[in-house]
This record gives C-alpha cells, sequence and structure tokens, in this order.
C-alpha cells in the first residue's frame, strides 16, 4: 500500500471515529437526560411504593360497599318474604345468620384487600428497583442487597405472589426444577 492510500485510510478511519465518538456523545446525553428525568420518579416509587391512604380507602369502601350491598339485599329479600307471607317464623335466625355470614365475608374481603395492599407495594418496589438497575446497568439483585432485602427473599416474594396454575402447573414446575438439577448432583 503506498503512502498516499496509507493516509487516506488514516483519514477516513479518524472521521469515521469521529463520527462513532459524535453519536457515542449524543447517546449519552440522550441517556443522562432520561436518567435525570427517570431517576426521582424511580426512586420515590421505591420510597413509596404502596398506595395512597385515599386510593386505600376508595378500594377498601368499594369492596366492604359491595359485600354489604349483597347481603343487605339478602336481608331485603327476606324481609320481604316475611312481609308477603305474613309469617315470621324463623326470620330473627335467618337475619341473625345473615349477619354472621356478613361479618365473615367483610373480615374476608379486609384481608384479601391488605394482601392485594401489600402486593402492589411489593410489585411497585420490585418495578422500580429493575428501572433503576435498567438505568445504571446494575444487577436488580446487586441493588436489593444494597437495600438490605435478600435476592432469595425476592425470589420467594415473586413467586408467591404470582397466581398458581393449578396442580399439573405445580408438578411440571417442580419436575423441572428436579431434573434440571440432575446434572449438577453427578458433577
Amino acid at each position: 500500500m503506498g503512502r498516499g492510500a496509507q493516509d487516506q485510510t488514516r483519514q477516513l478511519t479518524d472521521q469515521q471515529l469521529a463520527n462513532i465518538n459524535a453519536l457515542n456523545q449524543q447517546f449519552l446525553g440522550q441517556q443522562q437526560q432520561i436518567g435525570n428525568t427517570l431517576l426521582p420518579q424511580f426512586q420515590n416509587i421505591l420510597n413509596n411504593p404502596g398506595l395512597s391512604p385515599a386510593d386505600k380507602a376508595a378500594l377498601t369502601g368499594q369492596s366492604q360497599g359491595a359485600v354489604a350491598s349483597a347481603f343487605d339485599s339478602l336481608q331485603q329479600s327476606a324481609a320481604n318474604r316475611t312481609a308477603r307471607t305474613r309469617n315470621s317464623a324463623g326470620f330473627a335466625d335467618l337475619a341473625d345468620d345473615l349477619a354472621r355470614q356478613k361479618g365473615i365475608a367483610e373480615g374476608n374481603q379486609a384481608q384479601q384487600n391488605q394482601l392485594a395492599f401489600t402486593n402492589t407495594a411489593f410489585q411497585r418496589q420490585l418495578a422500580a428497583l429493575q428501572g433503576l438497575s435498567g438505568l445504571f446497568g446494575v444487577d436488580s439483585n446487586l441493588l436489593s442487597r444494597s437495600l438490605g432485602i435478600p435476592s432469595e427473599l425476592l425470589n420467594v416474594r415473586a413467586n408467591a405472589s404470582r397466581p398458581t396454575n393449578g396442580f399439573f402447573s405445580s408438578l411440571g414446575s417442580s419436575l423441572g426444577g428436579t431434573l434440571g438439577a440432575l446434572p449438577g448432583a453427578f458433577l
């Protein structure tokens, strides 16, 4: 290769390198801008992962209202039957039974609400950790450890909050995990 060809190759290489560096600087600037926008949002979600008290109150009111409405409808139906037949025999026992069942149903609904609030908070916190790890290129397990949350706990908690698909799905998962661990047992 002649001296002129080498100089031209060097110039073209330097020009290409300059173009790539300019493009990388542009991407870095955009990444920093996005990071500056998203970082406070992810940190806010991480620090305040749950629903607001107003949202919790609204959801609780709606769900408890639905339970109360169903039992009030049953109570009214029983009262209408008593009035229609003019026979109040068994009405007091039925009213007591409805009140007892309503209390149980409201308690169960309150428990479901609390679990849903906790799962929502956990899922939002996990999403914020994953978002932060995406911004900084850091493993979410490393981030969770820095916050004092063992990664095993995250995995167990994430698996526990997933809906189950039944016996055969569980059997397949267990069998797959066991078969996947077999090669390691022989090493």
